[in-house]
């Protein structure tokens, strides 16, 4: 009896777009996190941080809402932050169970700086492209997350 081989169709990842942004995205994100560990910062506090500075002191839960991500994860973020001396904990007025979360006076000293660096990596990963090139990145990258956002949902 003889055996056949059964032909699997060649899969070639780098012909994929998905590769590619995920290449991209690792080097960004070694880019973002050399640029901020000098100023104490880590690549993870950035969702709470700019949430914090865009909206005041905030419950936990609700920054785990703002970051889309799971109360015990957001827990173990905010240690890490308050270990580091980025945020601070301060009892909720009329809620003796909750703290209000806000940046610590370290972290708002440092933030114009990380947002100077986080500019300077956006720059240089998009060197050479013009403000159409850029714009339809931005396009694509929001069909993508679309795109993965409803198969998620479903």
């Amino acid at each position: 009896m003889k055996t056949r081989l059964v032909k699997h169709p060649h899969w070639d990842p780098a012909a994929t777009p998905t590769f590619w942004v995920n290449h991209a995205s690792r080097l960004l994100m070694r880019h973002i996190a050399q640029r901020l560990r000098p100023l104490g910062f880590g690549l993870a506090y950035l969702p709470v941080v700019m949430a914090i500075q865009e909206n005041g002191p905030l419950l936990q839960k609700h920054l785990a809402e703002l970051a889309n991500v799971e109360q015990p994860t957001m827990a173990a973020l905010l240690g890490r932050m308050e270990r580091d001396g980025l945020i601070q904990r301060v009892p909720h007025p009329s809620d003796k169970r909750a703290c209000l979360i806000s940046l610590s006076a370290k972290a708002k000293a440092q933030l114009p700086s990380a947002k100077m660096r986080l500019q300077a990596v956006a720059e240089q990963a998009t060197s050479g492209f013009s403000k159409e090139e850029c714009a339809a990145i931005i396009g694509l990258m929001r069909r993508m997350i679309d795109n993965l956002d409803q198969t998620a949902e479903d």
